[in-house]
C-alpha cells in the first residue's frame, strides 16, 4: 500500500510549481536546503503550528515510494520523525491536490479521505 505524505503551501506557489513541472521549495523550505513534508498524523498540528489563519492553501499528497533516497526521516519538533525531501518534489509523486480552507471557526478542512 503506498504511504501518503503531505505538503501544505500557499495555492499560488503551488500553481507555479504546476506550470514550472516541478516543485524546488518555498520559504522556510529554501532557507533549510530541504522540503518539509508532514506525515498524515502530523499534518493537522503542522497547519496549526505554522498556517493559523490563513488563507489560500494547498494541501498536496504526495506518494512517498516515488521520491526514492532524497526522502529521509529525520527528528524534529518533539524529537519526532518528519519527513525531508532533499531534492525537488516531482509532480509525478503527487496524487492529489485539494484547498485548504477554514471553517467558520478559523478551523482547517482537510480532506474526508485523508486518515
Amino acid at each position: 500500500m503506498t504511504e501518503l505524505i503531505y505538503k501544505i503551501v500557499p495555492a499560488e506557489t503551488w500553481r507555479q510549481a504546476e506550470s514550472a513541472g516541478v516543485f524546488a521549495g518555498a520559504g522556510i523550505d529554501l532557507a533549510d536546503g530541504f522540503i518539509h513534508l508532514s506525515t498524515a498524523q502530523q499534518t493537522r498540528r503542522t497547519a496549526e503550528l505554522y498556517f493559523t489563519g490563513q488563507t489560500g492553501l494547498a494541501l498536496v499528497a504526495i506518494d512517498t515510494e516515488a521520491l526514492g533516497p532524497a526522502l529521509r526521516y529525520e527528528a524534529s519538533r518533539d524529537g519526532a520523525l518528519f519527513p525531508h525531501l532533499y531534492g525537488p518534489l516531482p509532480l509525478s509523486a503527487v496524487r492529489a491536490t485539494y484547498a485548504l480552507t477554514l471553517d467558520a471557526e478559523g478551523q482547517f478542512i482537510f480532506p474526508e479521505d485523508m486518515p
